[in-house]
């Protein structure tokens, strides 16, 4: 089969493999001849296309044809243009298809005293300002020596803010970073601060609240005598608590799962993202956590998501998330819907409600339980839609810092990269993960060749298990892949 009509109601269908022109298409009853070459991922029309009207995929329209389109033909950025324009007004239209609940299996977890749980027993560094980078760095460095059996590794997490910001920026850069010190992947973390930054070490300790003196110590560097070689100690005794640990069974539904896509293509809508989509249904019956973030990739599809909101009262902060990222957009003078990248437009994805479509499978067709602000902590149960921009690295420093245990990133095109916490790449095709097996993790690609959506749910499942319980690493924990970054909206003093 070289042609797949995701949806009933399409009038288009997406390339399984290259066709050339003059080729007969079959899909069941229907029959049509491809006008040109089609290359892999990208769009076929199946019937006759007036110029204006939608083009449907997924069921939805994914913009509108701009000129006639013949059946057969190409349907692109050439002939294909995005349909959405400016601030809309919403009307709530509950339409819930939460999963029936299940009894959740275990994995083998560290128990934090606080009741939290950890799938990695790491120590962290983590610097308040970039002026002190390079001190972090000479401590992971050295500290490495303090790295034994119970502790999974020693991290500094550098990024160039914490001074010269001002409002929204010095707040998101408090909040990342508060997130980071919290986690329960990192069994203890020095904290480093310069001293006359803004984002002061007491700014920082107002908003961790109480917090563990074992756990957690703090050093500013101005005050200190000999700042590498307190720090060194304060190491010690940190890699000494964190040590105690050990792995425990713990129920799965302990997990709080990030979900992003990047550098995706015509086949992220239709296998990676439906899968993650389906092993997050399977882990929110479970009683576990999900987040979905790219509030900028939702455009276009997220009616769908504001109808799944349990409440009236979270449909309008669903409505908020929406509007006031759009609102960021016209506040900076550009275009709201300056979307696809090159990279989706070059796989197959022609308009941002293409986009959007696909990438919002990956929350599956659970009810949202909560909207969060940036890097804002997960408290309720199941899926979480998190306020932050689609950048890779930016989104998953943001799951990161709001509680993700581990992110699951699909990608049609690959990338090497990965968040503080680790990062599962999952391909949307089988010549991706065959290429690049050091960068993929899990191949969906495999939909694709006829393995059911079940059987791969259930081996993608088992594969998060085993990484959770450390049995295995994310490839982007085997190359040292590990980035923080934080989000940045305003001026720079």
């Amino acid at each position: 089969m070289k042609l797949l009509k995701i949806h009933p109601a399409d009038n288009v269908a997406v390339a399984l493999a290259a066709i050339s022109a003059g080729e007969e298409l079959n899909l069941g009853e229907l029959s049509v001849t491809a006008a040109q070459d089609i290359t892999p991922g990208h769009k076929v029309a199946l019937n006759a296309i007036e110029s204006g009207a939608n083009v449907v995929k997924y069921g939805h329209p994914i913009g509108h044809a701009t000129a006639p389109i013949a059946a057969g033909c190409a349907v692109h950025t050439h002939n294909l243009a995005t349909s959405l324009s400016g601030l809309l007004e919403y009307e709530y239209a509950p339409n819930s298809t939460h999963p029936a609940p299940r009894e959740a299996e275990s994995f083998q977890g560290y128990r934090r005293p606080d009741g939290k749980v950890g799938i990695r027993n790491e120590v962290w560094i983590v610097p308040t300002v970039g002026c002190i980078n390079s001190t972090a760095a000479a401590l992971e460095r050295a500290g490495q020596e303090l790295v034994r059996a119970g502790i999974d590794g020693l991290y500094a997490f550098p990024h160039p803010y914490g001074c010269s910001q001002l409002s929204d920026d010095l707040e998101n850069t408090r909040r990342a970073i508060a997130g980071l010190v919290r986690h329960p992947n990192a069994g203890a973390v020095l904290v480093l601060g310069l001293g006359c930054e803004n984002l002061s070490i007491t700014m920082l300790q107002e908003m961790l609240g109480q917090y563990d003196t074992r756990r957690v110590k703090f050093l500013s560097l101005q005050d200190s005598a000999d700042e590498f070689a307190e720090g060194m100690d304060a190491l010690r005794e940190l890699t000494d608590y964190a040590a105690a640990f050990t792995r425990e069974s713990v129920p799965m539904s302990e997990l709080v799962v990030g979900l992003k896509c990047g550098g995706s293509d015509g086949f992220s809508g239709i296998t990676a993202n439906p899968l993650v989509g389906a092993f997050a249904d399977r882990l929110v019956a479970e009683g576990g956590s999900v987040i979905l973030t790219e509030v900028p990739e939702m455009f276009g599809a997220e009616t769908i998501l504001m109808n799944r909101c349990r409440t009236p009262e979270l449909f309008e902060r669903t409505v908020s998330l929406i509007n006031d990222f759009k609102s960021y957009y016209i506040s900076n003078g550009q275009d709201i819907y300056e979307n696809p990248s090159p990279g989706n437009k070059a796989g197959g994805i022609s308009t941002l409600e293409d986009k959007s479509l696909g990438c919002i499978q990956k929350g599956g067709n659970s009810d949202i339980a909560d909207v969060l602000g940036y890097c804002e902590p997960v408290t309720r149960r199941g899926l979480n839609l998190l306020s932050g921009p689609g950048n890779d690295l930016v989104s998953v420093s943001n799951m990161t810092a709001s509680g993700a245990h581990l992110v699951l990133f699909t990608t049609g095109r690959g990338t090497p990269f990965g968040a503080p916490a680790p990062t599962l790449k999952i391909s949307s095709n089988t010549a991706l993960y065959d290429r690049k097996r050091n960068w993929i993790d899990f191949d969906a690609g495999r939909l694709l060749s006829g393995t059911p959506m079940d059987t791969l749910r259930d081996e993608l499942y088992a594969h998060i298990r085993d990484l959770a319980s450390g049995k295995l690493q994310a490839r982007n924990e085997t190359v040292g892949a590990r980035e923080f970054t934080i989000f940045k909206t305003g001026v720079t003093l």
